[in-house]
């Protein structure tokens, strides 16, 4: 029955159908402007009606979809909804820019325009960024910024593109406590890679972490882009104009790269665009974080397993001088498992206090093979432990000098390695102090390999040599590899002279007094 031929009762009866009923006012009175058909109805696919059924009785949701898959548009005009039927409530939508917050608010300006009147409450406040009805209700689209956080009070929170807003975790930090009262939150995105909050969210109300409800649909839902039945006429409709379903996915295909298709349709987390390692190898070093570790030296170190007194055990030093955001970490890894037993994390720990908890923990595992870093203060490391507490199972290079020396070089070649060993599972890592660093852990605009911005890679630099030292080992045992150690004069330590080197191997000296207790 259209609107015109209803009475007064029966307008009313409609009138509460869609007060009650978001995807029936939806799918009967919202028109939408399709990007080949022009204005038309917003005739609901079923995966569409599954999303908003779910946003209705769900207070979070987070959705994982593919491009082009409507849920802008959804989300939308469910907003419009909110803001026609239910009083002095206030929705905010978050995009990522300006462009992007206009656009979702002009389609609801539209959605508006076109209801019939007797579901067309009168505008109180329209401008660039709100439209606000005669209910009370006012949707708020806003670019998001740095300051967006603090004056996102509002019944709905809609992020669009999550995955997209580089500050989100800090805007939800914000706002999360305003609604958690009470207020409701959809979260809806492509995926963008992997450890950014988009991904953490996600992630943590697959495993009921949170408080989120996981909305996952797939291309394979939509009839437009794979053949369904009871869709014929949309076929018909679209073979008119040269369109043909049963190609969609060949040709789509092959207009982009796998990679762009895996993350965009098939909505896999694959890491961002330029991280080091692949999506599939960070997805699984996340899938297989170990939680279960106890800590020593005030939470300085975390241990997974206690040392077994039929393996033997290496251990990888990347020494700083603890300025600003650098760190001194080491792993402690088995030899014959491969597996990450223990590591060390901390930006000010003494070199005396450092060697002293190195030669500690070496002696517990088995004479652990130590190699130290030796570009900045590393030499004073090994000074400390050598000629100090006397520990001899130091790691000597072809030049019988103790340490690595990392220069430009050869710093490619270890990163290189490391990821052979991540990709062919011949180590296990548990810490996600350590995996956290490799999800940030980039190839710039310039093709360097390093930390994205605002990042560290300490515990990624000792990772690299730990596993250069487990390779190494591989054809001979510590004892062989080090045997030349002993022979090495212990000499009297100078301890607050260092000299260093830098990346291009030219000698620096700095005195290092103030790291010494």
């Amino acid at each position: 029955m259209s609107v015109i031929s209803m009475d007064k009762t029966q307008l009313i009866e409609e009138f509460k159908r869609c007060r009650e009923d978001p995807v029936y006012f939806i799918s009967n009175y919202v028109k939408v402007t399709h990007p080949v058909r022009g204005l038309v109805p917003f005739k609901l696919y079923p995966f569409q009606k599954d999303i908003l059924k779910n946003v209705k009785e769900h207070r979070f949701n987070i959705l994982r979809k593919f491009r082009q898959a409507g849920c802008t548009t959804i989300s939308a005009a469910y907003s419009l909804w909110m803001i026609v039927f239910q009083k002095h409530k206030q929705v905010v939508i978050l995009s990522k820019g300006d462009a992007e917050s206009t656009e979702v608010l002009d389609r609801i300006k539209i959605m508006y325009e076109e209801l019939p009147a007797f579901l067309r409450p009168k505008i109180v406040e329209d401008n660039k960024h709100t439209l606000k009805l005669s209910t009370g209700s006012t949707i708020k689209s806003r670019p998001s910024g740095k300051q967006s956080g603090r004056s996102l009070a509002g019944s709905l929170l809609i992020i669009d593109e999550a995955a997209f807003i580089e500050n989100i975790d800090t805007i939800w930090a914000a706002v999360y406590p305003i609604i958690s009262t009470g207020g409701r939150a959809f979260v809806l995105s492509t995926v963008n890679g992997i450890g950014n909050w988009y991904y953490d969210v996600y992630h943590k109300a697959i495993a009921g972490k949170n408080s989120f409800n996981c909305i996952d649909i797939n291309w394979e839902s939509h009839p437009e882009y794979k053949r369904q039945e009871g869709f014929e006429d949309l076929y018909e409709e679209m073979e008119k104009k040269g369109l043909y379903v049963d190609k969609w996915e060949k040709t789509t295909k092959a207009n982009m790269p796998l990679k762009q298709w895996l993350q965009e349709y098939e909505c896999e987390f694959l890491g961002t665009g330029d991280t080091y390692l692949e999506g599939y190898l960070l997805r699984r070093l996340v899938e297989d974080i170990s939680p279960d570790f106890w800590i020593k030296y005030n939470n300085k170190m975390r241990v997974w397993k206690d040392p077994s007194p039929e393996s033997e055990y290496v251990i990888g030093v990347d020494v700083s001088l603890g300025r600003e955001r650098d760190y001194s970490p080491f792993h402690i890894f088995n030899v014959y498992t491969g597996e990450q037993i223990a590591e060390f994390y901390s930006n000010r720990t003494p070199i005396n206090e450092l060697a002293q908890i190195l030669t500690t923990e070496a002696n517990l595992y088995n004479n652990a093979t130590v190699i130290i870093e030796r570009n900045t203060i590393g030499n004073n490391l090994i000074d400390w432990m050598f000629n100090i507490y006397e520990y001899d199972n130091l790691w000597i290079d072809d030049k019988n000098d103790f340490g690595i020396q990392i220069t430009t070089r050869n710093r490619e070649e270890l990163l290189a390695r490391m990821e052979e060993y991540i990709r062919n599972n011949f180590v296990k890592l548990n810490s996600k102090r350590t995996i956290d660093e490799l999800l940030t852990f980039i190839v710039n605009d310039n093709g360097k390999i390093t930390a994205d911005d605002g990042k560290n890679d300490d515990l990624i630099m000792s990772l690299a040599s730990t596993i250069f030292l487990l390779h190494t080992l591989a054809d001979g045992t510590p004892l062989e590899m080090t045997q030349n150690n002993t022979e090495k004069e212990r000499k009297p330590l100078e301890p607050f002279r260092s000299v260093v080197h830098d990346n291009d191997n030219n000698k620096l000296e700095e005195d290092i007094r103030w790291l010494m207790k």
